[in-house]
């Protein structure tokens, strides 16, 4: 009976070592991942829906990495909502930030108001949804396309 003890004790000290190790190393990797980001550098790539279907061709590529972090600063700084949406059209712009190693790290879909105010904003794959405030849609908008929302067409 003692023999039993010692080995579900044992057992129960060694799924905790394993469990434990287990998580810890997935951690690290998401912080190496999130480190790497961080200090590396990255593309940010903008693509314009062509038509009304779901085609989009390459509008700009910003490889400045003040800029690039601008808008990512941006980004991160939102408040996100857990939303599955759907909308009547396509996004009106992609924008992927990438590595130097050009791995697609984050993806964003965009749609422009009608009257040409506000961007919602989707993260592709995570289901999280924003709709910025006029300044912020403005100036988001700005900065990745260089020109002003109010003249999109």
């Amino acid at each position: 009976m003692r023999k039993y003890i010692y080995f579900i004790i044992c057992i129960g000290i060694l799924s905790i070592i394993i469990s434990g190790c287990s998580i810890r190393g997935t951690n690290e990797v998401q912080i190496n991942v999130q480190d790497k980001l961080q200090h590396s550098e990255t593309k940010l790539k903008v693509q314009k829906r062509v038509g009304e279907e779901a085609n989009y061709e390459e509008f700009k590529e910003i490889n400045n990495q003040s800029t690039v972090q601008n808008v990512k600063h941006l980004l991160e700084s939102i408040h996100w909502e857990n939303a599955e949406v759907s909308m009547t059209h396509p996004p009106d712009f992609q924008i992927n930030f990438s590595s130097n190693k050009g791995i697609a790290v984050i993806n964003y879909d965009l749609w422009i108001s009608p009257n040409n105010e506000q961007i919602e904003l989707v993260i592709q794959g995570e289901g999280k949804y924003v709709q910025l405030s006029k300044s912020k849609s403005g100036k988001l908008f700005e900065t990745i396309s260089g020109e002003r929302l109010s003249n999109f067409n």
